[in-house]
């Protein structure tokens, strides 16, 4: 880090709580905190709640406050990797990822928005590798046992950027191969099964490059009617096409009540309903985002550029377009209604 750290934890979380001028009486509150963070300091802004997280895998991370590369205010966040594991270890990790304080996290069972601004820095990976940008997981606890990937994640393979959903293993059915090419019918959601994991791994959205013909997406050769697409007909936009601002509604529900809206350039790019996250013994009570480069051993330099984070409950403070959080607040009050029968068709 070019800029210090070091003020006080207690300080910190109470000027974290400053948009809503007193500390939450319980977790539930939490989810009601408005947080921001345009990056435009020495350090990160008390009203953010954010931190970078210090452990092995980060040191492989550097985070610059700079005001060369921005796309509002006085600056933007410099997130970069350097190599820290052998490159063909595919099981070691290589981070710089911004986490949210762990007294500000939103309990599993809440929606909560979502937005930030992410830049990717020449050159963009191409390679067939593990990368991801942004991710929600749950806690994880120290009884739990198994492997949890995050719920909701945005990634790069082979420079294309794409989204997935993971939650619990259920049966699913083949994809159909039509020339060499996996193809859900109507209603479907292509999955990769991972039974051995107790995991399925959801595509819900793609940018314009991504070509299956060209073997993008090889692994989701199944379907499953356990997650349900709407797709609102525009693609995820391109890597290397400019700042690229997301707003992204993030509510898990293992027993199908989950809901997640996508929208980025104020574009709405996909809602997905169903099974969403994980419900396994010993995970914790809380989810949590964080944001950064992330990905298994390379040996190059990896930088992204981050700006305009923000997080709360109402739509219209990571969305400014208000008849898109308004038909979103309808999708929502179905998603509640319906509960869990809505990943069976009968909502």
């Amino acid at each position: 880090m070019t800029a210090s750290r070091t003020i006080a934890a207690a300080l910190v979380l109470l000027a974290a709580m400053a948009p809503v001028g007193v500390i939450p009486a319980s977790a539930e509150d939490t989810a009601k905190l408005k947080l921001v963070d345009g990056f435009d300091g020495a350090d990160f802004a008390p009203s953010g709640g954010l931190y970078y997280r210090e452990n092995r895998e980060q040191s492989a991370g550097t985070a610059e406050f700079q005001d060369e590369v921005k796309r509002t205010g006085k600056g933007a966040l410099e997130l970069s990797v350097r190599s820290l594991c052998a490159p063909e270890n595919l099981e070691c990790s290589e981070r710089a990822e911004i986490w949210e304080k762990t007294k500000l996290r939103v309990p599993y069972s809440e929606g909560v928005w979502y937005g930030f601004a992410v830049k990717f820095a020449d050159p963009i990976p191409s390679d067939d590798h593990r990368y991801l940008i942004a991710q929600w997981k749950r806690e994880i606890g120290p009884t739990a046992k198994g492997d949890f990937s995050p719920f909701l994640a945005i990634r790069l393979d082979k420079g294309k950027l794409f989204m997935t959903v993971e939650s619990n293993y259920q049966p699913g059915e083949p994809a159909k191969i039509v020339d060499g090419v996996a193809t859900c019918p109507d209603g479907l959601t292509p999955v990769w099964l991972r039974p051995e994991t107790n995991q399925m791994r959801s595509l819900i959205a793609h940018d314009a490059d991504w070509s299956p013909k060209n073997g993008d997406g090889q692994e989701f050769r199944s379907c499953t009617d356990k997650l349900a697409l709407t797709d609102h007909g525009h693609p995820l936009p391109l890597p290397d096409s400019g700042w690229i601002d997301f707003a992204i509604y993030s509510k898990p529900g293992p027993d199908g009540s989950g809901h997640i809206e996508v929208f980025a350039n104020d574009k709405w790019i996909v809602t997905a309903k169903g099974y969403v996250g994980h419900n396994d013994k010993g995970l914790g009570k809380n989810q949590y985002f964080k944001f950064g480069p992330y990905r298994a051993g390379a040996s190059d330099l990896w930088t992204l550029y981050y700006d305009d984070f923000r997080r709360s409950a109402d739509c219209v403070d990571a969305l400014s377009d208000k008849k898109a959080c308004e038909a979103v607040r309808k999708e929502t009050a179905s998603a509640v209604l319906c509960g869990a029968e809505s990943a069976e068709g009968t909502c």
